[in-house]
């Protein structure tokens, strides 16, 4: 954060800080400013910043707290330290006052679902109370530096603009007439599609039109030719999902899962405003209840309330036939993670703790990413089920191998003690068997090894058809080497759901 701004930026309320579209963390733009006011009403208490920006080579420490009744800062320091460990990022000091006792499970349930989201970082939680028994210290460890893209600013999808926003793109723009307005105030409007637009408008427009004679009439005119117009769909560059290798690992880091998949849909489209769909289903794991275990995430932020309305969890509710996956939906564990990034989250109700189940968009959406994650998960379990199949197989006929060799050692000895006949009945290699039992040479044990072999010779044959399929090779492995998160390294990253391979020269 710059220096100058810091004071504003916190002690200033309803002062802007997201400039330009892309998709944003927060929900309100309220956070550390509602932190800061709570403080302020819980405690009397002002907040620490400390901020430096990457390269720079100072840090801005600044204390304040805010008079409410002006809206303005209350600057207690701010000032500019030395920088000799090149740190850079934010932190924050908040001393409120709550109730430990009641919250405590909502508090640490947040806290794992953000360790979930983002396993490429560390939370250090601890919890100091007068009787030394009760203190508690959780840590949830960074797992890996692969950052999810940073957003780009874009300029506004001409389907998700309302009247007042096109009012302000005018007041804004520098552009002097209504051609060159089109052209560069929106996304996806060429100069041939903006004269086919300002023919289609009426008499009233031309391309040379100054955008600062625009009536009332004529702004809600192109509103509306916006509403009804085809544009091309905007890219997927604005958004910073989370990304399919993340979250496979925030779900395995967390929860130990015997079985996870995961998937990430393409930048899809509702409204003119681009968003992206990631899932995750899980099988087993510490910590997690019989039947589904719903987390929700909306600009990688946890939803902990209002969830029966949520679409997420109605989709997971009604919308899933788990049963066809050969996942049992009332005792076994599922963890359901859905994660929805958007330029706008279309939430419902004044908490925004839900996202509405009204726009078909997302609902089909959702619903295919978590049908593809359990399409993953059916073959996976199938395979485990015919490899629990194979050792029963196995285990039943170890059973028996007993009671078999000694059948077959009672048969061949009676047919030892006959009398020679006077034709033979046996060839050459059963005569020689029947000696060497009358000799003791094969006992009842040697019938039991042979078995016993027979059926390791099966199992490992099966064994291995099995491996052919599911894709393990038998080649030699090599070694891989892991290099400290700590060190500085020159790297090229190759991603994919399921790793990411790091090329350091």
């Amino acid at each position: 954060m710059p220096h100058e701004d810091i004071p504003n930026m916190f002690g200033r309320v309803l002062s802007g800080t997201k400039y330009g579209l892309r998709q944003t963390r927060g929900k309100f733009g309220l956070g550390a400013k509602m932190a800061l006011i709570w403080s302020k009403m819980s405690t009397g208490l002002p907040i620490d910043i400390k901020s430096s920006m990457k390269g720079q080579d100072y840090i801005t420490f600044c204390r304040l707290d805010i008079d409410i009744h002006k809206n303005v800062p209350h600057i207690h320091l701010h000032e500019k330290r030395e920088n000799n460990d090149h740190w850079h990022g934010a932190e924050i000091q908040v001393i409120i006052e709550g109730n430990w006792t009641t919250h405590r499970s909502r508090i640490l349930h947040y806290m794992r679902q953000m360790a979930v989201i983002t396993p490429y970082a560390q939370f250090l939680f601890r919890f100091l109370s007068d009787a030394a028994e009760k203190n508690l210290t959780i840590k949830f460890t960074r797992r890996t530096d692969v950052m999810p893209p940073v957003p780009l600013l874009t300029k506004h999808h001409p389907s998700a603009v309302d009247l007042l926003l096109i009012k302000r793109l005018i007041t804004d723009t520098t552009k002097p007439n209504l051609l060159q307005f089109l052209q560069h105030e929106f996304v996806n409007i060429s100069k041939a599609h903006a004269d086919r637009l300002i023919g289609e408008m009426g008499p009233d427009f031309s391309a040379k039109t100054t955008v600062n004679s625009l009536t009332s009439q004529q702004l809600v005119r192109i509103h509306q030719l916006f509403r009804q117009a085809k544009f091309d769909d905007p890219s997927g560059n604005c958004l910073s999902p989370a990304g399919e290798y993340n979250l496979r690992l925030g779900i395995i880091k967390e929860l130990h899962p015997d079985l996870v998949a995961t998937h990430a849909s393409s930048p899809q489209v509702f409204e003119g405003h681009p968003f992206i769909v990631e899932a995750g289903v899980s099988i087993g794991g510490k910590d997690v209840k019989q039947g589904l275990n719903i987390f929700r995430f909306a600009n990688r932020i946890p939803l902990l309330f209002e969830q029966g309305a949520d679409v997420i969890t109605r989709t997971a509710l009604k919308r899933i036939n788990w049963s066809i996956y050969k996942i049992n939906q009332q005792q076994d564990k599922i963890g359901v993670f859905v994660s929805i990034v958007s330029t706008k989250i279309p939430f419902k109700g004044t908490g925004k703790e839900y996202i509405g189940d009204d726009i078909t968009e997302i609902a089909d959406a959702v619903k295919s990413a978590l049908k593809q994650c359990c399409i993953q998960l059916k073959s996976k379990i199938v395979k485990k089920l015919q490899a629990r199949e194979q050792q029963d197989r196995k285990r039943n006929l170890n059973k028996y191998i007993p009671d078999v060799a000694r059948t077959i050692m009672e048969t061949l000895g009676e047919l030892a003690d006959e009398s020679p006949p006077k034709r033979p009945r046996f060839d050459k290699e059963d005569e020689e068997l029947l000696e060497k039992i009358n000799s003791e040479e094969v006992t009842e044990m040697t019938f039991r090894d042979c078995l016993t072999q027979h059926v390791e010779q099966v199992d490992y044959e099966m064994a291995l058809e099995y491996a052919m399929q599911s894709g393990v090779s038998e080649e030699p492995r090599e070694a891989i080497y892991l290099n400290s998160l700590e060190g500085s390294y020159k790297f090229v990253d190759f991603q994919s759901p399921a790793f990411v391979f790091r090329f350091i020269p």
